[in-house]
């Protein structure tokens, strides 16, 4: 069998596989690339050689799953993060499999058959009206203040992923006169999503108040530059620093840019808005998606409960006298 070089396979599965065959977005090509990187460095320490000349024959089960378990226990990756990896290399051996045939080495195709690993699904958290309004009015009146605070304000009237405002230009914005917002979503998809007209006066003030060109990012860093997602998560903890103050009910709890997103959902299911018109607002792919919503508010739950009315009490069961019969009703 002759000698397949991953230096050989790689590039061509990047260029014309995944950009122009199918082309992804640039999402997927950076989650791809960083998996890669994170393999031939492991794959480098333990076998010793340069990615540049791997065999084909060093991409085997044993080694995928001693790089999966290195990502979760030396480098705390989540359990979903393992298998997002997981997912990109076996695109790239079902890749491998078409361009070789039978030539593909058998210990790589069975690759192929590694399972993504169950995970226990958190609830989903969200803010409450007193904790958002108390993060909103944590923003001051200088310049980042006001960005930080229409920030906010679009990630929660929106309902965006908080790399779907970033993306955002002032053109953008000028082509809707700021009624609504054509938002750039995963997979490509696109959507509309409506203003309040609090949120319009904000961008039309924000916009007067910098006479940025069109092509300008409409939220920039100091610099003029896209804020970044770590920039935007590091002005989210001041905001909730100073928040707790007024709504102590914030203090140690986990809230990132994206609870924005799941706040809106929320409220949304919390006002009776029907969860096909959430899944279109918030681009998901199906309605079920919006279903862990539900599950995350008690207070639905009970008001569901209310409507069933509880069975008639009925005396206690004999407990059964034989011992294997109360061992399993124990459990």
């Amino acid at each position: 069998m002759k000698t397949v070089r991953l230096s050989d396979l790689l590039p061509p599965f990047f260029t014309e596989y995944l950009q122009q065959n199918r082309n992804v977005s640039q999402h997927t090509i950076a989650a791809y690339r960083d998996t890669f990187r994170l393999l031939f460095r492991f794959l480098k320490q333990t076998s010793r050689g340069s990615p540049a000349d791997m065999d084909m024959k060093l991409l085997t089960p044993e080694r995928v799953l001693a790089f999966l378990n290195h990502l979760e226990k030396d480098r705390d990756n989540t359990i979903r993060s393992r298998n997002a990896r997981l997912a990109a290399i076996r695109c790239f051996v079902h890749y491998v499999q078409d361009q070789l045939g039978p030539d593909l080495p058998e210990p790589t195709r069975r690759i192929l058959t590694i399972p993504p690993k169950r995970h226990t699904r958190p609830v989903l958290g969200f803010l409450t009206h007193p904790e958002l309004e108390a993060i909103l009015a944590a923003a001051d009146n200088s310049w980042s203040g006001q960005r930080d605070h229409l920030l906010f304000l679009l990630l929660y009237n929106t309902g965006a992923r908080v790399s779907e405002v970033l993306g955002l230009r002032v053109r953008d914005v000028l082509a809707t006169g700021s009624r609504h917002l054509a938002l750039h979503g995963k997979g490509r998809k696109e959507r509309t999503v409506p203003l309040w007209r609090s949120t319009q006066t904000r961008l039309r003030q924000w916009i007067k108040l910098n006479n940025p060109g069109s092509d300008a990012p409409l939220l920039p860093n100091r610099f003029g530059q896209p804020l970044t997602r770590s920039g935007v998560a590091w002005q989210l903890r001041r905001l909730v620093q100073r928040a707790t103050k007024t709504v102590p009910s914030l203090q140690q709890r986990r809230i990132s840019p994206h609870t924005f997103r799941h706040t809106t959902a929320m409220h949304l299911l919390q006002k009776g808005v029907a969860p096909e018109v959430i899944a279109l607002w918030l681009g998901h792919e199906s309605p079920n998606t919006t279903h862990g919503y539900i599950e995350a508010d008690l207070n639905m739950k009970r008001q569901a409960l209310d409507l069933l009315v509880p069975p008639k009490r009925r005396g206690a069961s004999k407990v059964p006298d034989d011992q294997l019969l109360r061992f399993l009703d124990s459990l």
